[in-house]
């Protein structure tokens, strides 16, 4: 739980001045049996008006104290609350963010938005409940047991026995109720983990009309869900009527033993009202204290999932400071070998080496599972190599801010992701900054111009939900502007030229040669056609090169490249 002592650094004094009000107004709680004993016992039984209208008055004024330090409080604990839920739910959101995707990989996707929802909500709650009434329930328990010890000795005999009795009750609680609330919170994971995967894929589900089978699937999420709430609260249910009924027996006690001094005239009516009201101050507490431990297990476990991605360190290090930038657009692979972290069997890349010039374009084939988009992914460093180098402008991209590495790559992945807005939003993504020349002409160069202006209002209008209202190839077009935009050093298209017809991809390409003479491109795909003219191609096969080289070079000498050729464009090599 360190990730918190940020946050009790920052709102101690704030928490501290509520926990102040609420201490006056428990202590106006308090005073008033004492005083109601007192109006009783002398007033009444003296038959004395005055004093009875003294001391009422006075307990009115006390109430005032206590309601005007009650509203103070909540109103304190509301701002302290909400303000430390905001900043962790955004420390959080940050954190996630820098971490590697090898780290964020050790997260399920639906555990991390249960992290950011509801476990911070089950944090928050606690923190505002602590400032209200779980600090108010000890202050009353331990209260109330003075003035009652104090107003008679002989009835806290019963409080001697019922208190030990409740705290073992609730200490049991605890140790009991913990496990149980960290199996709600992963079955929440489930459920949450289910329905992203149905949104993601609605479209799929619609066309394969298989929504009986994906209702079946949340269901018994749901289920699993429903089932593990449902015990862990009839666990929890067990305790508090136990405690109210060992605390009713405790005031029965406290009413007979009572009843029995006042006839034998060794007590006062006052003192048994006073006593009797006592009991049910700290009967109260300890119903709030018991609530409080339960409040206590479910952030406690909420907290733990927190901390668990807060203590997760980025495996990646670098030293501060600036690339080379004498050489641009350089990329080097030195004898890389790849695996993902806890991957069983080969490695996913095995000895590669390569280099890609200054202003090349080099295209990546290979069949599926072949390893094309995990070296890539190696590039801006969202995974760093096993074994081996990888150099861009001739430095080694472990000694590198992935920042920087990033600065001067752009790359549109294999899976197109446009974000709600509008299209010059979306093209402003790869540069924040970008004047609406550069966003034409990053159009332009991706061949999206045209369909962009034939659009009802052109750079203006508005993409529903992942850019539904465009189709794939436009998709693709919008993602390859983005990345233009940018004007980097080195530009990675995975694949994301899939959806093109032939015509509109060979634009694409002339553009790249006329616009961006400069610029390295590397070109996975799939299509052998789209890569057939590149100054440079890689051939992949089982996470290892196969042959390098131009078209006719590969043409003649690499058989994985021959097979590949003969399958797509169906012509015998000779």
């Amino acid at each position: 739980m360190k990730f918190l002592n940020k946050y009790i650094r920052k709102y101690w004094l704030s928490f501290s001045i509520a926990v102040i009000f609420l201490t006056f107004e428990a202590i106006c709680d308090l005073l008033q049996p004492t005083i109601m004993s007192k109006i009783i016992d002398i007033g009444v039984a003296n038959k004395d008006l005055n004093y009875v209208f003294k001391y009422g008055g006075f307990m009115l004024l006390i109430t005032v104290v206590g309601a005007i330090a009650a509203s103070t409080r909540s109103i304190l604990a509301s701002i302290v609350s909400q303000n430390f839920g905001a900043e962790l739910r955004s420390d959080l959101f940050r954190k996630i963010q820098t971490l590697s995707f090898k780290s964020i990989d050790k997260f399920d996707r639906a555990s991390l938005v249960t992290r950011l929802t509801n476990d911070v909500t089950q944090v928050q709650v606690f923190v505002n409940g602590l400032m209200r009434i779980f600090v108010k329930a000890p202050l009353l328990c331990i209260g109330g047991l003075i003035m009652a010890t104090k107003l008679n000795v002989h009835l806290a005999v019963v409080l001697a026995v019922v208190v030990p009795i409740v705290a073992i009750i609730i200490i049991s609680n605890m140790k009991i109720g913990f496990p149980f609330f960290m199996k709600v919170q992963k079955a929440l994971d489930h459920v949450n983990g289910v329905m992203r995967e149905y949104l993601s894929g609605v479209r799929v589900v619609k066309a394969f009309n298989r929504f009986d089978y994906e209702v079946d699937k949340f269901n018994k999420a749901n289920d699993e869900f429903q089932a593990k709430s449902t015990s862990a609260i009839r666990i929890m249910a067990i305790f508090s009527p136990v405690i109210m009924l060992v605390l009713n027996l405790g005031i029965v006690a406290v009413l007979w033993i009572g009843g029995v001094r006042v006839d034998n005239g060794q007590m006062q009516v006052g003192h048994v009202i006073a006593f009797t009201n006592y009991m049910t101050q700290i009967l109260f507490s300890l119903m709030m204290i018991s609530m409080v431990f339960n409040m206590f297990v479910r952030a406690k476990a909420s907290a733990g999932r927190i901390g668990e991605v807060f203590e997760e360190e980025n495996d990646m290090s670098w030293k501060d400071r600036d690339q080379n930038d004498s050489i641009k657009g350089r990329i080097d692979f030195e004898n890389v070998t790849f695996s993902y972290d806890g991957a069983s069997g080969d490695p996913i890349l095995k000895n590669i080496s390569f280099s890609c010039l200054p202003g090349e374009t080099v295209g990546i084939i290979g069949s599926t599972g072949s390893g094309k988009s995990s070296l890539i992914g190696l590039i801006p460093r969202f995974y760093d190599v096993t074994s081996g180098t990888i150099k861009i402008n001739g430095e080694n991209i472990k000694g590198l801010n992935p920042k920087i590495i990033r600065e001067k790559i752009a790359t549109v992945p294999q899976k197109t992701t446009l974000f709600t807005g509008s299209v010059i939003d979306n093209i402003r993504w790869g540069k924040e900054d970008a004047t609406m020349e550069e966003i034409e002409k990053a159009a332009m160069m991706s061949q999206a111009h045209d369909f962009i202006m034939e659009s009802p209002e052109g750079y203006h209008t508005r993409l529903g939900q992942g850019g539904v209202n465009f189709s794939g190839g436009q998709k693709q077009r919008l993602s390859i502007a983005r990345a233009l935009v940018k004007q980097p050093e080195i530009l990675i298209l995975d694949d994301s030229t899939s959806a093109l017809d032939m015509v509109t991809e060979s634009k694409l390409k002339e553009s790249l040669k006329k616009y961006a003479s400069n610029l390295t491109c590397l070109l996975i795909a799939q299509r052998i056609t789209s890569i057939i003219d590149a100054d440079k191609i890689i051939v992949l096969d089982d996470g290892e090169i196969a042959g390098a080289g131009t078209h006719d070079e590969l043409i003649k000498d690499c058989r994985v490249y021959q097979e590949i050729y003969h399958s797509q464009i169906g012509k015998e090599v000779e």
